[in-house]
């Protein structure tokens, strides 16, 4: 109680956040009236706002606080991976999007799993229960079951640092806040929400970025690194491990933007291709300021921390120090990291449990409520995570990146290759997956990752499996 009399902006600011929330929910449950309704809002979201939801869903605890507490870790090498995705994001909405969207609106997809049914299984007899379904969306369940128990960690760390509670209390209020206003208003209220968490999350970027090299003597303190012999290694681009594996971990990151379907989801609730064109520069533009402030902050800890044994902590430990903050500040940025963590996990958590019911569920079991059974797919999805977050295990980049690895393999070949006419045959497309899936898999057990990054021979596998079995098709 004392924290909330003493930090009071946090504690109004996160009253008044939640009120947005619950009523964000209330319009979203009043455009709910069947499954598209909760899934994809009618289709009919326009561009500024899923451009917003498309870098807030991206940009979440994982670039506030893993992202940037890397930087101390890898230095300038690092940056690497902000110059990919940046440059991922605007293929994702220039070619991937529109055609994405119409393939979307012509097969009534919902999901990922749904588009695969359109492009790969093609004309042949509807069948919700072929292995290349479940697998495909067992796949999404399972990498995005990862994701979120990373992100549960992250605001789990959060709350513990801000609030003074337990890390397992931090982990079970953000379960809570989080389940309310997905599982009720669905797809309208997480693109609503997400678009005033977008702007808290620019803001916040930018007041961190301000601050912390304030701080540290100016944005040309970083100089002084350079003269330092025991800082060297920050900008060498082979200094804390060898570049090929930093690229791939980069490229791991950045592919997820033309394959997660968190990402994609987005793409399937725009109304036309003109909200299509309208949303790339807010959704590229908005991605590259909170990347271009976040990533340097782990460079700059150098100058203001000593012995970080974990890089997840760099953030909230800065934020919450009173000679570099003012407290007036910190209680504005609480509410802006917040907005970080609950960007990311309620599409996560919408995306999951959507797959989760849609694809593997209901093939097995026909229902009467198709929106209730969702809702609930949407609260045991994440008491699962949350569950997973109280013992995690390994740090959330490490975590979101072998996440990202998956849906690469998985995915990368029927979306990117299919939407532009090189369709594979169900079992050579499934065959592609499993492969794929076992080379990431064998790489990492026999410890090559240090040598090249798993994603490399593990997609190289999947694309010519998929590409070699493949016939060009008309669009």
């Amino acid at each position: 109680m004392a924290w909330f009399v003493e930090h009071w902006i946090a504690s109004s600011l996160l009253t008044a956040y939640v009120v947005v929330l619950l009523h964000n929910a209330y319009l979203g449950n009043k455009a709910a009236t069947g499954v598209a309704g909760y899934y994809v809002g009618n289709r009919e979201m326009g561009g500024t706002v899923v451009g917003i939801s498309f870098f807030a869903t991206f940009a979440s605890t994982n670039t506030f606080i893993g992202h940037a507490g890397k930087g101390y870790e890898y230095g300038v090498a690092w940056f690497t991976l902000a110059i990919l995705l940046i440059i991922f994001c605007w293929v994702s909405w220039r070619w991937i999007g529109p055609p994405l969207r119409r393939f979307a609106a012509e097969w009534d997809a919902l999901t990922i799993p749904d588009y695969i049914r359109g492009r790969i299984l093609g004309d042949e007899p509807k069948d919700d229960r072929h292995p290349l379904l479940l697998l495909s969306a067992a796949v999404i369940v399972f990498a995005s079951l990862l994701y979120l128990l990373a992100i549960f960690k992250g605001a789990g760390h959060l709350f513990q640092i801000f609030l003074g509670v337990p890390y397992e209390v931090a982990v079970g209020v953000t379960l809570v806040v989080v389940v309310l206003y997905t599982s009720i208003g669905g797809f309208v209220s997480v693109i609503r929400t997400d678009a005033i968490q977008g702007v808290l999350m620019l803001l916040g970027a930018m007041t961190i970025f301000y601050f912390v090299t304030r701080a540290a003597g100016g944005i040309s303190a970083v100089g002084q690194l350079m003269e330092r012999p025991s800082k060297q290694h920050l900008f060498d681009l082979n200094g804390a491990v060898p570049f090929a594996v930093l690229l791939g971990v980069s490229l791991s990151g950045a592919l997820k933007l033309i394959v997660d379907p968190r990402q994609l989801s987005r793409f399937y609730g725009l109304k036309n291709d003109a909200e299509v064109r309208r949303g790339k520069w807010i959704a590229v533009v908005g991605l590259t300021i909170i990347l271009g402030c976040m990533f340097p902050i782990g460079l700059y800890a150098h100058l203001l921390l000593d012995n970080v044994s974990d890089t997840d902590l760099i953030v909230p430990t800065l934020v919450n120090d009173a000679a570099i903050f003012p407290f007036w500040v910190t209680d504005l940025l609480i509410v802006s990291i917040v907005s970080a963590a609950m960007s990311s996990m309620d599409s996560v958590l919408l995306v999951a449990s959507s797959t989760l019911y849609k694809n593997i569920i209901a093939p097995f079991r026909v229902v009467k409520n198709e929106v209730t059974s969702s809702r609930l797919a949407v609260v045991g999805f994440a008491c699962a995570a949350a569950l997973m977050a109280l013992n995690p295990p390994g740090d959330i980049v490490g975590i979101t990146i072998f996440s990202g690895s998956l849906y690469a393999i998985c995915f990368f070949p029927p979306v990117v290759f299919g939407l532009y006419g090189r369709v594979a045959s169900p079992s050579a497309t499934l065959l592609a997956m499993l492969f794929g899936m076992t080379v990431l898999i064998g790489w990492i057990s026999l410890g090559l990752s240090s040598q090249l990054h798993e994603v490399f021979p593990a997609l190289l596998t999947s694309c010519a499996i998929y590409w070699l079995n493949s016939n060009r098709q008309p669009l």
